[in-house]
């Protein structure tokens, strides 16, 4: 009874939001002493930020604790990838390396911990897993944009280069010049640079700007919104089996079922 009760009282702690706000205060807190220490400190506020390092590693050790406590299956902790990620961040922070030559290495891992913020917080997880997601299908819409950009590459250096070898030299060189076209940064310079020499040019930098700053980047956008949807979806799905209540698959099955019942039961006092 005891260890039931124990256990329910760490459920308790797990779910409660308040527990939620006040670890990812810590987590942002956490983000901001690292931050700090890239100041010059002097000695007493140097030992007061490695305290309030210390106690960070502590609590964040003890949130993990009640988690994996608050687990019916123990085992099924380790199942979630958030939960082995949480762990090994917060297992590596607490090695006392910052007096050795491991230094940077301790440090580099406490600015990581600000990635445990993606794991508490359910929004942040689906915008993640959303844009791995997307990465397959995204992988086809970048291989496309770089065969556009060169192509548009080859064209600018075969007709540009003797206008400013420093921008259109060679395809390497081109391809950086339409990267600075792409982002919009100083484009029109480069355009009425060419636009001297070939009036028309202003066709060559409109088109592919159309390709890749619009049109690619709404396909982009696109698949990543779709993909999203499906992730809520699924998420508002999980959390549905959580409760207990019927999924939309569940109802209809179950009217299918109530509709052939109807239907044999006619049949019968009609025969």
């Amino acid at each position: 009874m005891q260890a039931s009760t124990l256990q329910s009282k760490f459920i308790q702690i797990r779910s409660n939001k308040l527990f939620e706000i006040f670890v990812v205060t810590v987590i942002v807190f956490s983000a901001l002493l690292v931050g700090a220490k890239t100041y010059e400190m002097s000695d007493t506020v140097y030992s007061i930020a490695k305290f309030l390092d210390w106690f960070i590693s502590a609590f964040f050790l003890t949130e993990i604790t009640i988690r994996f406590l608050a687990e019916h299956r123990k085992r099924d902790f380790f199942k979630s990838f958030w939960n082995i990620f949480d762990t090994l961040i917060v297992i590596i922070s607490l090695i006392p390396a910052d007096d050795t030559e491991l230094a940077l290495v301790a440090r580099l891992v406490r600015v990581f911990r600000v990635l445990r913020m993606i794991s508490i917080i359910p929004e942040l997880r689906i915008l993640l897993v959303s844009l791995i997601k997307a990465l397959p299908q995204l992988g086809y819409v970048m291989l496309l944009m770089f065969i556009i950009f060169y192509i548009y590459a080859a064209v600018g250096s075969t007709l540009f280069a003797t206008i400013n070898p420093d921008l259109w030299g060679n395809i390497i060189i081109s391809l950086l010049t339409l990267f600075r076209v792409m982002t919009f940064e100083d484009w029109t310079d480069v355009m009425y640079e060419t636009m001297e020499v070939y009036p028309l040019s202003w066709l060559f930098y409109l088109t592919f700007i159309f390709f890749t700053a619009f049109a690619f980047l709404n396909m982009v956008i696109g698949i990543v919104v779709n993909v999203m949807e499906q992730e809520n979806a699924n998420a508002r799905a999980e959390a549905l089996e959580e409760v207990g209540d019927p999924s939309l698959r569940d109802i209809s099955e179950q009217i299918s079922k109530l509709q052939g019942q109807i239907l044999s039961m006619q049949d019968s006092k009609g025969s």
